[in-house]
């Protein structure tokens, strides 16, 4: 289930950041529902995979200086029985 949460975060946390809506670092963290150094984790993260994060201190929130696309998804499926290996 940690897998899921922390993809739903990233999702959360990119949309946020595309709209220009994130709030200060803690106000983020509180959104989040994560500490204000998990925050800065993840910010690093996206920014080690060329998310260009920058942080406008007169608009009081993050946002990507230039155009930036995301998709992270986990597709499931039902498999049946006879397709199961032996």
């Amino acid at each position: 289930m940690k897998l899921l949460e922390q993809i739903e975060r990233i999702n959360r946390l990119h949309e946020l950041i595309k709209h220009r809506r994130t709030g200060t670092p803690s106000q983020l963290a509180q959104r989040l529902n994560l500490s204000t150094s998990m925050v800065y984790k993840l910010m690093d993260e996206l920014k080690l995979r060329d998310a260009p994060i920058e942080y406008s201190r007169q608009l009081g929130t993050y946002y990507y200086s230039r155009s930036f696309q995301m998709k992270i998804s986990i597709d499931f499926k039902m498999i049946a029985e006879e397709e199961l290996p032996e």
